[in-house]
């Protein structure tokens, strides 16, 4: 298969979440760009605006409104796919809310809010399309076309203090990608999850101005966006399972969690008094604040700079 016929979507249908502005908008753009028609979710008329931008690419597109928490939209959202365009092929979960509050500040509502958007709603939604692509695996007799694309963040890794349900929502995410990319394997599905940073309207506090490249702002939304239009392509099919951090002008896949230290009761049964003389030791030669939390992600960050 040339690169062209690989990285083509024509005649491929996919379902962007969120994709009324920011990151959703642009990866419902990318994917329109390579002939991919798309369903465009969010909860307002901008979704409305993004499939008029579609059509003018040349593709097909088309909106349906509703709140990813609610777990019936997923099936709504498979049946638009289908009877609009004949199939489905590929899911992009991006829709989120941030409530950040310190634990102690942190409401119930503020809670089951990010919750219910973002791990919710990439359950919803993949659960939907995981029961339309079994379904069309048995009727074909064997593997069948489908990508997912989860949105975690470096959060999930990091574990940022005013972000407890964000974080816990993100991991969960990743989770939910891995049992995905498990459980649909054998239909010829693969899941996959990227962290993203971009700048859009939840994020424009965040991240400073900046241009690079011929004039394309370093945190622009379109550069994740291309990532994730190739991981939608058949280019992608033995990509599967994978963490990526995306942004700027780079991609760095995640490596898996290792075991750092095993330790072993010398008679089969450990006491507390065991664990206080080898777990303590140990941890206390370990560099000041090194735990769980993968600090080691922050030096990725050198957008803008040039070699």
């Amino acid at each position: 298969m040339s690169n062209s016929l690989a990285t083509d979507l024509t005649g491929r249908t996919a379902i962007v979440t969120g994709a009324g502005a920011g990151l959703g908008r642009a990866e419902a753009l990318a994917l329109a760009s390579r002939g991919a028609s798309v369903v465009v979710n969010d909860i307002g008329s901008a979704a409305e605006d993004v499939v008029r931008e579609i059509e003018a690419l040349g593709s097909r597109g088309v909106a349906v409104t509703g709140d990813v928490s609610d777990w019936s939209l997923g099936d709504r959202l498979v049946e638009a796919a289908v009877d609009s365009f004949g199939s489905l092929d590929i899911v992009v979960n991006n829709a989120g809310i941030t409530r950040d509050a310190m634990l102690f500040n942190m409401t119930e509502k503020h809670w089951d809010d990010v919750i219910a958007i973002h791990l919710k709603g990439h359950a919803a939604l993949s659960r939907s399309a995981a029961v339309h692509w079994r379904a069309a695996g048995k009727a074909a007799g064997g593997p069948v076309y489908g990508r997912v694309i989860n949105t975690a963040s470096e959060a999930f890794v990091l574990g940022g203090a005013g972000q407890a349900n964000y974080a816990a929502a993100k991991a969960g995410i990743v989770a939910l990608t891995l049992s995905t990319s498990r459980g649909l394997a054998k239909y010829g599905i693969t899941a996959n999850a990227i962290c993203p940073r971009a700048r859009t309207e939840m994020t424009v506090g965040v991240f400073a101005d900046g241009e690079h490249n011929g004039g394309l702002d370093i945190m622009a939304p379109e550069r994740v966006a291309t990532f994730v239009s190739f991981l939608a392509t058949p280019a992608a099919e033995t990509i599967n399972g994978q963490v990526f951090v995306v942004y700027g002008d780079m991609v760095a896949l995640m490596a898996p969690p290792t075991v750092q230290q095993k330790f072993v009761a010398a008679d089969g049964t450990f006491t507390v008094e065991e664990f206080a003389d080898q777990v303590v030791p140990y941890i206390s030669k370990l560099p000041a604040g090194q735990n769980y939390s993968a600090e080691g992600i922050i030096a990725l960050d050198t957008t803008g700079v040039t070699n």
